[in-house]
């Protein structure tokens, strides 16, 4: 019995320590179905409307306006260090740059000669490495040219490499603050897995990070400590370890997260209709770009 309790009260041990007085505000709440939270240097935060195709931009202090339209239909966004915009347009099947200036420019739209899935979600290293992942869901699954679900880089001299062919899902993704971990969410097999990233950004030793997740991974980051975070049922975050730290429970089930605000000591979530802002004792993100591999 007493091996049981203190199996039991270690959790809450743990918790009690990392990431106190957790608060949730919500800053939207009229969305069709929020995803792809980016903040942006310039004091905004981007998240893409998958329903209604737009881009959509909320400013503290002044709230929500419209960004961009992207008939292509916008899901995971990104930064690069230059400020330009990466999106992965789902209904178009590429992953677009966006300049300062507007001109938009395509990154990627086939592998092998075939059309991609439908890409999902993506991250940008320091060194302009480019990581994203090409699941399909529902309706999507009918127009595959490829037969397996990629995880991909697009190499500084924009070549595009499939880092991972897998029968599962792969949907979101991030890099470690020091740019030497690649961490991917598998849907179906309700795990995250890793990978080794070397200078040159190539990707080597996959293996299971977490696994046994309730709900269904979806967007991923990293925060200065290397602690991850996962939009699952809940908001789950995980030590460099691997140990459950703290899981916070939201209103509506989350779809994505970006650290943001003056300091990145705000969380922002995405979650069907709603974007929440989480804030806790000791949080502070990374910027979604990580620094370059010395």
């Amino acid at each position: 019995m007493v091996k049981s309790l203190v199996a039991f009260l270690l959790p809450a041990a743990v918790w009690a320590q990392e990431f106190p007085n957790v608060t949730v505000e919500t800053v939207v709440k009229d969305a069709h179905y929020a995803e792809g939270p980016v903040w942006s240097a310039d004091g905004f935060l981007l998240f893409s409307d998958t329903v209604t195709d737009q881009i959509k931009k909320w400013t503290p202090g002044k709230g929500e306006a419209d960004y961009a339209s992207r008939a292509g239909g916008a899901a995971g966004n990104a930064y690069d260090s230059d400020g330009r915009l990466y999106t992965c347009e789902f209904r178009d099947r590429r992953v677009t740059r966006t300049a300062k200036n507007g001109k938009i420019e395509v990154l990627a739209s086939r592998f092998e000669g075939k059309r991609l899935n439908a890409p999902s979600d993506i991250v940008v290293r320091r060194d302009g490495n480019v990581y994203f992942t090409d699941p399909a869901f529902g309706n999507q699954q009918d127009a595959r040219e490829l037969d397996f679900y990629g995880v991909y880089r697009i190499k500084t001299n924009g070549e595009l490499e499939a880092i991972a062919r897998w029968k599962t899902r792969p949907n979101g993704i991030t890099v470690s603050p020091n740019g030497r971990l690649l961490y991917v969410a598998d849907s179906d097999a309700r795990l995250i897995r890793m990978y080794d990233l070397a200078g040159n950004g190539s990707a080597s030793n996959e293996r299971i990070f977490v696994d046994k997740i309730a709900g269904v991974p979806a967007g991923l980051r990293t925060d200065e400590k290397g602690n991850v975070f996962a939009a699952a049922k809940n908001l789950l975050i995980y030590s460099p370890k691997g140990e459950l730290l703290r899981e916070i429970q939201l209103a509506q089930t989350p779809s994505n997260l970006a650290f943001g605000g003056q300091d990145f000591s705000s969380l922002y979530v995405t979650a069907r209709t709603a974007v929440y802002r989480v804030r806790a004792d000791g949080m502070k993100g990374a910027p979604q770009y990580a620094p370059q591999v010395p």
